[in-house]
């Protein structure tokens, strides 16, 4: 099994704190499918105001980490196609589903798997995971494009 620590992953995505949601790939396959790791902290920035009393990982963060782990799984399969010259964009969510929250102290596992690949849109099934619980799923398109 192929992994990337956080060194290979600020490689290849753009993302920077505090918008980078994937601390680390644990598995890869290429073309097939990624599981990525996200340490939830307390530290994050959005914990001030989405809930004071009491923490919870937005769901949009959720998805955005599914999507990000998406653009690492499609550039490290073929960064012929979609390489430096060139943004992986999120181009549609379907069937977003939230099970349970996420807190601080949470380790998010992240699954996505490529369901189809067609005139350059990507198609992904994604599914978050605190504790081998389910948290999210979601289908997600996305598609490159030259900067």
């Amino acid at each position: 099994m192929i992994t990337m620590d956080i060194h290979k992953v600020l490689s290849i995505l753009p993302h920077r704190y505090p918008f980078l949601l994937i601390d680390k790939v644990i598995e890869f396959e290429p073309d097939k499918r990624l599981l990525g790791l996200k340490n939830v902290t307390f530290n994050e920035p959005y914990f001030a105001g989405h809930f004071p009393v009491r923490p919870v990982m937005p769901g949009v963060l959720i998805v955005e980490a599914m999507a990000q782990a998406t653009g690492l799984l499609a550039m490290e399969s073929r960064p012929g196609e979609i390489g430096e010259k060139s943004l992986f964009y999120l181009v549609g969510i379907d069937k977003a589903r939230f099970k349970q929250p996420v807190e601080p102290g949470d380790q998010l596992f992240v699954e996505v798997e490529v369901l189809q690949i067609r005139r350059g849109i990507w198609r992904f099934t994604g599914m978050a995971c605190v504790d081998d619980k389910t948290v999210a799923t979601a289908n997600i398109m996305c598609t490159a494009r030259d900067l």
